[in-house]
């Protein structure tokens, strides 16, 4: 449901994994009526984890030669710590759901087949059919075709539809976080919501404003960590100041789980607060008789709105034998066909990937009658890729304990981004001198 918040730190304990050969093994299983068993292993709530098996089961009746084996996990992060394990005792399974970070270390460590080897023959695969900003996130800096995107995630606005009535304000007039700031203030100011508007805990919502102020997280040259630059620390600031000194936001945090998330959503729809930033895949718990949805705005009026877009990507493991690789991919091109994905986008709420989706008449009709769900679908088309983080995740680490300064802590900003950026720089620092 929510965005992947898997800690990047952990993508590289993978590192010390002692890898055999990567070579594809010879045989692959086959179930009792001679098809070639496939193993998948993915993660996600109880709601995408029904459609995954409701497509799987269509996929397997469909044709005579592979069967989709499902293992499920709870969540993408368990999912990548087995992962871990089996590789470690040559037992993993032959196509995984990952987020872009962890299938970037699998692929550095020549763990993941070459997609585009695997559809050298097929005529009717076409990289263009899949949403550019997702299918980058799978393609490596020599050509490889790693992962391609199952669906996609990006953080989008949730708002109250009484509070902004109460307010006198017509969602299309915000096309600014500047915008935004008013309007919350002016929500507030009717009496009738505590709150205007509740960001979402931690770095990311940050990171999306940021991007959208033309923020860098390193510096060209990739030596320098700049995340206490004047973009960022204006941008954080600002939020800090909403939350802190003008109490028209606020943010909810801690306890169990997504205890935080479930919290922020149902201040929303109890009208505690007149909106919220999150994920697209909460479109599936959101009451759309009284919430509906816009996309993030540009920070001010020099900027454009980038927020990112992460893709869920689905990697083919490099030691599964041939027939079992081709499996693999040929479910890849089930699970992302127009239908499919219509079908996904649909009863789950995440990001489509197959740009032909708008031509179908069937979701043509659906956005129709439910506009917010072409939402983050929009976004999605000029939406930033997060940075690649070259020291296994202490950047956005860095960032995670600085985010929980500023909006919990009331610290300053650029205080709170300076120790953010020494901590960072030292792993940089150190990173580099690996290579």
């Amino acid at each position: 449901m929510k965005k992947n918040l898997l800690s990047l730190a952990a993508v590289g304990i993978l590192s010390t994994v002692v890898l055999s050969a990567c070579g594809s093994s010879s045989a692959a299983p086959k179930t009792k009526d001679g098809k070639v068993e496939v193993e998948f292993w993915f993660a996600g709530g109880k709601t995408a984890v029904n459609v995954w098996k409701d497509i799987i089961k269509d996929y397997n009746a469909s044709q005579d030669k592979y069967e989709i084996k499902v293992v499920t996990q709870a969540d993408y992060d368990e999912t990548y710590t087995k992962l871990q394990a089996a590789v470690a005792g040559n037992k993993a399974p032959d196509l995984v759901l990952l987020d872009a970070a962890p299938s970037r270390n699998l692929n550095n460590k020549k763990m993941l087949a070459d997609i585009n080897e695997l559809a050298k023959d097929d005529k009717d695969f076409k990289e263009d059919n899949y949403l550019k900003v997702f299918a980058d996130q799978g393609l490596d800096s020599k050509g490889k075709r790693y992962g391609l995107p199952a669906y996609g995630t990006t953080q989008v606005m949730y708002y109250n539809q009484e509070a902004f009535k109460a307010a006198n304000i017509q969602p299309d007039s915000i096309k600014t976080w500047q915008d935004l700031g008013k309007a919350a203030k002016a929500i507030k100011d009717t009496g009738k919501f505590k709150y205007g508007w509740e960001p979402m805990w931690g770095q990311y919502n940050l990171i999306d404003a940021s991007l959208s102020n033309d923020a860098e997280m390193f510096s060209k040259d990739g030596k320098t960590v700049t995340i206490n630059d004047e973009k960022w620390v204006a941008v954080w600031e600002q939020f800090r100041a909403w939350i802190h000194d003008d109490k028209t936001m606020a943010v909810n945090s801690g306890g169990q789980g997504w205890e935080y998330w479930y919290k922020t959503i149902d201040d929303v729809l109890g009208n505690t607060a007149g909106g919220y930033v999150g994920s697209s895949g909460d479109q599936a718990d959101l009451d759309f008789s009284k919430v509906q949805a816009f996309e993030q705005p540009a920070w001010d009026e020099d900027s454009k709105s980038a927020p990112a877009a992460d893709a869920l990507l689905m990697d083919v493991m490099a030691k599964s034998s041939k027939d079992e690789q081709k499996g693999a991919y040929d479910f890849i091109k089930f699970f992302t066909n127009v239908e499919n994905q219509v079908k996904w986008t649909k009863e789950v709420g995440y990001v489509a990937v197959n740009n032909a989706i708008t031509e179908n008449k069937d979701y043509q009709a659906y956005i129709k009658e439910n506009p917010q769900a072409k939402v983050p679908f929009d976004q999605a088309k000029h939406g930033s890729v997060l940075p690649i983080d070259p020291t296994d995740g202490a950047v956005y680490d860095a960032l995670k304990i600085a985010a929980d300064k500023v909006e919990l802590e009331n610290v300053p900003a650029q205080e709170a981004l300076d120790q953010a950026q020494k901590t960072a720089q030292k792993a940089l620092d150190k990173a580099l001198e690996k290579k």
